[in-house]
């Protein structure tokens, strides 16, 4: 007598199924990506000259020190500070995580301007609550009233804050801040899987409209920059 095959075991085709879906799952995080980067290369600039003039310019907020600021965000600040010298930019805001009185990346940036910088502190505005890219536009547009914008950031960074802020409703465009101290190969790798993955997310953000952690009373950026101070 012939005898019978045996079943694929549930195992293994609980195995067939997971693998299926981390296959798809990767294909639809590639072709994110590549929306979002191309979707957003006409509004990303890397020369100055070019930037369209705008009345805000952004600075999102990253790892700080005590009284100092990590290349990043100094990268950042000197970029801001050259489009509003240049008459590209009127105001800037600052955003970052202020989420707990030990640690305050919106009020260190803004000292760190001032002292190394001379940017004028009554063009200033400050928030408090940027604790994400995706956070940070929807309070510029909510919170601050923004409505056309100039963010500067890192080139790696560069598409998914057009991609967010973009499709909240702002009118804005990136300027891909100079690297005053080039970044090592090891760093940028990181940033690269780092940013496959953000990428992701700032689309689920986008589609299914998430709120960010904290909103507040609007503090127009037409108006007083020092309702926004602490």
């Amino acid at each position: 007598m012939k005898k019978n095959k045996k079943p694929k075991s549930r195992f293994r085709r609980f195995i067939s199924k997971v693998f299926f879906l981390c296959v798809a799952f990767f294909i639809f995080c590639v072709i994110v990506n590549i929306y979002e980067v191309q979707s957003t290369k006409d509004f990303i600039y890397s020369n100055a000259s070019d930037v369209p003039s705008k009345y805000t310019v952004l600075i999102p907020g990253a790892k700080v020190y005590t009284s100092s600021v990590s290349h990043v965000v100094n990268d950042r600040i000197s970029a801001a500070v050259n489009l509003v010298n240049d008459g590209k930019c009127q105001v800037y805001l600052v955003s970052g995580d202020h989420g707990t009185k030990n640690y305050d990346e919106v009020n260190v940036i803004k000292n760190f301007m001032q002292k190394n910088y001379d940017a004028d502190e009554s063009k200033i505005f400050l928030d408090h609550a940027g604790f994400s890219t995706y956070e940070t536009m929807y309070r510029a547009r909510d919170v601050f009233c923004v409505s056309d914008v100039v963010i500067v950031t890192q080139k790696k960074f560069a598409p998914r804050a057009a991609y967010i802020a973009r499709k909240l409703g702002l009118d804005a465009v990136v300027y891909e801040a100079p690297e005053i101290y080039p970044y090592a190969r090891k760093t940028k790798f990181s940033w690269a899987i780092r940013e496959f993955l953000a990428r992701v997310k700032a689309f689920f953000d986008v589609t299914f409209h998430a709120k960010p952690k904290y909103l507040g009373n609007q503090i127009p950026i037409t108006g007083d920059p020092s309702l926004s101070w602490d």
